[in-house]
């Protein structure tokens, strides 16, 4: 099997490539408007704009939260992050727009980030984005099946079934992704969980 590398030049062109898509689509005086932020009323463009703005500078996340008000102490939060430099964040606001959820935070690092949780929401936005998604194939599935095991049970009323099938789904997505400040392990998940004996 032969490696391909991407080298930070083709990632600056690729960033550069997703402006001008942007601007291009968005400077169409005879575009079909939005008609409100249903599933139906996102064109195909738009889904594939933004799956694409996802692959290449987004992360897809799930992860457990200590909560003191659970039964169990803890929470499962699901995320679709997109992230900018800030002096370029205008696309985030757009898709924000486009998606009609999410919040824009500006960090210390010159980076600015579009955020968007909630079971159904994810789940929803991810299965629209589901077929335009290349690189992020094996996290999209795995957190939305995620959510919907989320979405129809609550967290104390998960079975120890139902938890290991989300520890597995958690190892998933983090193993695919790039970089994540700590990468919990099985024996410390299911520690957090409850389930060792």
């Amino acid at each position: 099997m032969r490696l391909i590398t991407v080298k930070p030049s083709h990632v600056a062109g690729l960033r550069i490539i997703y402006s001008l898509v942007w601007l291009a689509y968005n400077s169409l005086e005879d575009r079909e408007p939005l008609k409100g932020n249903t599933v139906g009323s996102r064109s195909s463009i738009e889904k594939a704009y933004i799956a694409g703005f996802l692959d290449g500078d987004g992360s897809i996340m799930l992860q457990i939260k200590k909560r003191s008000d659970t039964g169990r102490g803890l929470r499962f939060m699901a995320t679709i992050c997109f992230y900018q430099d800030t002096r370029h964040e205008k696309p985030l606001f757009w898709i924000r727009e486009v998606l009609g959820i999410g919040y824009i935070s500006r960090r210390s690092d010159s980076m600015s980030e579009l955020r968007i949780n909630g079971f159904a929401a994810v789940r929803k936005i991810l299965q629209e984005l589901q077929p335009h998604i290349r690189f992020k194939a094996t996290q999209t599935a795995a957190l939305i099946r995620a959510c919907i095991i989320l979405e129809k049970t609550k967290v104390n009323k998960l079975s120890n079934k139902q938890l290991l099938e989300l520890v597995n789904l958690i190892l998933i997505i983090q193993n695919e992704n790039y970089v994540t400040r700590h990468k919990r392990t099985r024996e410390e998940l299911l520690y957090v969980l409850g389930l060792t004996p």
